[in-house]
């Protein structure tokens, strides 16, 4: 056999998928074979691949045993002369395979091989050839200098940024990305060190490779799209230490113990300014508009209190107790600003009227508190609702500034005025345009453009891919989908190169799937469209539910000495409301009766009801069951819940 693909898989089902189908695409008039290790995935992704790739061998962990121990349980089954280490979100060209294997059998002297590998937005990512992370290496990449100076043979050693992307360069370390490793080579020097459980594990291969008297080889002749980052947020403290440590782990394992000791030392330090960097960017990002909403609503109340008790309460002299303006404000804040949160109002894209209707909620529960108060702590309605429209204005203004400013994480709306092309053949592209308006974007415009040379007016296309360039300036165009059944990867590679000075955002979507994939940032952790059975999973619905599951829980916390004559099984009533309490379980969840369908909806928690007991004692058919936990988990909202906790109160102490 030639060739044996290893695919390493935690929790990409999307990604995978579209990376099995170019490996289906690459592998003709190849003898290979393609092995995926999965590492205990929750999103199904292993029914998927048997499903849609019987081809494909699959190893199924029952935990996450790391990419290198991973990796190693495939290698041991491999039987091709080479072994290709793969991500599986890749995407190969539709002759990677057959380049990269011809190459190999043409330099004996080659141990391993890398390619050309393009980001989402067909940018080339830079660590496709990379340099070996000696101490001096490190200082320039940790602190910056290899960034400034990217082309310098001095600083740019990590990324070897003077050598030419488009030119065979023997090089240091291999990206495992995309790691092609000839097995002899494997069998000689070893496996892949499971000291690494993830980072790091590459360049000591690599590393190896060199010693054993083999080359490492960059071919840009052979390119791959990666969406770099989907397995794992490469902005979280988490990866800092993970990735940081792994170069530790290479320090000791082969620089002397000088040398080892100083990179140990730079790499701790790094260690700490980035982890520094990572909460502060994470405080940016999600504390930051809070801060401001609060010491703007401080601001503001403060000289309304002041105007207030000067002009009306207290004309000729006197003022409100400094207890009101230092503890009762700062509270009046906080419950707007939490209620404008449970509403969504700090979701993104942003949407005023969640921000109004927060501060309409807040507004509610301060008078309500203050109803209940004593007369000596009832300072003044006025200021309560002068405050809430101020908080409102404010907020509002604030949000429309940043907005106008053009920062894209507070872009007010939704995507639906976002416009598409879609490129491919008219049936594929009609289905895709369909995906497309069911996964709820409601874009604003989707145009249709010809993979052929063939000009029909009446067609239903705007025009042909030569013309997709003036397409976009004309109409302005936001993203660009290509129909992978309708173009080769290598022309959708070219397409997105060729179209890079448009600042268009692109995707991708696989023959025979439900989902469109793209990725622009390294931080997401998914970047893709999908038909929408994931209102559950949408952020303010995750909260919400969790919210209800904590209110519920203590209320029957309270009445459970009443509730005991009302319940089936009150004991377990007590177990399951502690078991939700503590996040194990939740009130309403999926009937699992058909678990291998439960597979493919948004993960939830083991619910104690399921939408059924919605139908008090209805004997309901195994497809009507199917059919109610799909719409659960489509059309989700909080009322849901609570009808069907209203509804089968009785069974709240069911045990699973």
């Amino acid at each position: 056999m030639k060739l044996s693909i290893v695919i390493v898989n935690y929790n990409v089902k999307h990604f995978l998928e579209q990376c099995l189908y170019s490996v289906r695409r690459a592998s003709s008039n190849l003898d290979l074979e393609v092995i995926v290790v999965d590492n205990n995935s929750v999103d199904s992704s292993v029914t998927m691949i048997r499903e849609k790739f019987p081809e494909v061998q699959v190893i199924a962990n029952k935990e996450n045993m790391g990419f290198s121990k991973a990796n190693n349980q495939a290698i041991k089954k491999a039987a091709g002369e080479y072994i290709l280490l793969l991500n599986p979100d890749t995407i190969l060209e539709d002759n990677t395979l057959i380049k990269v294997t011809g190459f190999m059998d043409a330099h004996p002297d080659a141990g391993g091989l890398g390619v050309k590998m393009m980001d989402g937005k067909g940018n080339f990512l830079p660590e496709s050839k990379r340099g070996l992370p000696t101490p001096a290496v490190a200082f320039y990449k940790i602190f910056g200098l290899s960034k400034i100076f990217p082309k310098s043979r001095i600083f740019g050693k990590y990324h070897l940024g003077y050598l030419d992307p488009d030119q065979i360069h023997e090089v240091d370390v291999l990206s495992g990305a995309f790691m092609l490793l000839r097995k002899s080579v494997i069998d000689k020097i070893g496996l892949l060190d499971e000291d690494f459980f993830m980072y790091g594990e590459d360049i000591d291969l690599s590393f190896r490779i060199s010693q054993a008297g083999y080359r490492n080889y960059y071919y840009p002749e052979a390119r791959i799209i990666h969406y770099k980052g989907e397995s794992t947020k490469k902005g979280s403290i988490n990866y800092v230490f993970v990735f940081y440590n792994a170069m530790i782990i290479f320090a000791r394992k082969h620089f002397s113990q000088k040398n080892a000791r100083m990179f140990s030392f730079l790499i701790k330090l790094a260690i700490y300014f980035r982890a520094f960097l990572a909460i502060f960017e994470r405080f940016l990002s999600r504390a930051m508009l809070p801060f401001i909403d609060f010491v703007v609503l401080y601001a503001g109340i403060y000289f309304i209190t002041r105007y207030w008790e000067k002009h009306v309460i207290f004309p000729e002299g006197g003022a409100y107790p400094v207890g009101f303006i230092t503890i009762i404000v700062p509270v009046y804040i906080l419950i707007w600003l939490t209620s404008t949160y449970l509403s969504a109002g700090y979701d993104r894209p942003v949407k005023i009227r969640k921000i109004i209707q927060g501060i309409l909620i807040g507004t509610v529960i301060i008078l309500v508190m203050y109803a209940l108060l004593p007369e000596k702590f009832r300072f003044s309605r006025a200021i309560i609702l002068l405050s809430a429209t101020w908080g409102a204005l404010s907020m509002t203004g604030i949000r429309i500034l940043l907005h106008l400013l053009n920062f894209k994480a507070y872009r007010i709306g939704s995507d639906k005025n976002r416009k598409f092309i879609i490129v491919g053949e008219k049936d594929e592209a009609e289905r895709v345009s369909g995906l497309l308006e069911r996964s709820l974007l409601k874009p604003g415009f989707v145009g249709l453009i010809n993979t052929t040379d063939k000009s029909d007016k009446n067609s239903g296309f705007l025009g042909r891919i030569d013309q997709i360039k003036e397409i976009i300036n004309i109409y302005r165009i936001d993203e660009v989908i290509f129909c992978s059944k309708s173009l080769s990867h290598r022309d959708i590679i070219d397409k997105m190169s060729e179209l890079q000075d448009t600042g268009v955002d692109y995707k991708i979507a696989p023959e025979d799937s439900l989902s469109i994939i793209g990725s622009n940032s390294i931080n997401t952790a998914g970047d893709l469209y999908t038909v929408n059975i994931s209102s559950i999973n949408k952020l303010n619905n995750r909260r919400n539910k969790r919210l209800l599951d904590i209110v519920v829980s203590l209320l029957l916390l309270i009445t459970w000495p009443i509730m005991l004559f009302f319940m089936r099984n009150p004991a377990g009533l007590l177990n399951n409301l502690f078991l939700v309490l503590f996040g194990k379980r939740t009130w309403v969840g999926y009937n699992k009766s058909r678990s291998h369908e439960v597979e493919k909806l948004p993960h939830i928690r083991t619910g104690v009801l399921t939408p059924a007991d919605a139908f008090r004692n209805k004997k309901i058919s195994e497809d009507i069951i199917s059919k109610l936990n799909l719409v659960y988990a489509r059309d989700y909202n909080l009322i849901s819940d609570m009808n069907i906790i209203i509804k089968g109160y009785r069974n709240l102490g069911r045990q699973s």
